[in-house]
């Protein structure tokens, strides 16, 4: 319990910052994944601070559009990690990505921008057309209403209410788990996700 209550702190503290990589890190990975790698590294850094001069509505949509784009359809072949929550740093490293992958960076990159963590929401979900399990970002802007949804498999950021293809079931950030009542109001379930305390250590180690 100690520990996950600095790992609040520490990420409270640290999350107008995080992802960022020293010059030693980006040797280290131009030496270890290459030259793309240390260049996409780069291009996500330079991109996210020229997003700071633009509303938050703006920065929703601009964030969405470019994490969906920055490692390439042909790479998308997230092998045998479907446990793996990949940290942002490991994201834009490694080059390989899965849903939950785009959902954790998307939730920083927004965190780094100014974004209310309050507001921000890594969401399970259900998706009807491909009766698969799903993984998205919510983002409830205003109180009372539902939320915008960033998702890797749309380049729009629409209303859940106009998402008819998602079913969501869980909303998970550092302050717990929560879902919808009868009302669709949010209402903790749980004090904690096991995934996403992990990543969270993780995180703390990186940094």
């Amino acid at each position: 319990m100690k520990i996950f209550l600095f790992l609040l702190i520490y990420l409270t503290i640290h999350a107008s910052s995080y992802p960022t990589f020293t010059s030693s890190e980006l040797q280290n990975i131009e030496k270890n994944s290459g030259f793309m790698a240390k260049n996409r590294v780069i291009d996500y850094t330079n991109t996210i601070q020229s997003y700071e001069k633009y509303s938050k509505n703006q920065q929703l949509e601009k964030v969405n559009y470019y994490l969906n784009k920055v490692i390439p359809q042909k790479n998308r072949s997230f092998i045998d990690r479907q446990d793996h929550w990949t940290t942002p740093k490991e994201f834009l490293t490694s080059g390989f990505a899965d849903c939950e992958d785009y959902a954790i960076i998307k939730y920083f990159t927004l965190l780094k921008l100014g974004f209310e963590e309050e507001k921000l929401f890594m969401t399970v979900a259900y998706d009807k057309y491909s009766k698969q399990h799903h993984m998205v970002l919510s983002y409830f802007k205003d109180e009372g209403t539902l939320p915008l949804i960033l998702d890797n498999l749309s380049f729009k950021v629409l209303n859940l209410q106009k998402r008819k293809d998602l079913e969501v079931n869980m909303f998970v950030n550092s302050s717990g788990v929560y879902a919808f009542d009868e009302n669709e109001k949010l209402i903790k379930v749980a004090s904690g996700a096991k995934k996403f305390n992990e990543l969270l250590q993780r995180i703390n180690q990186e940094s």
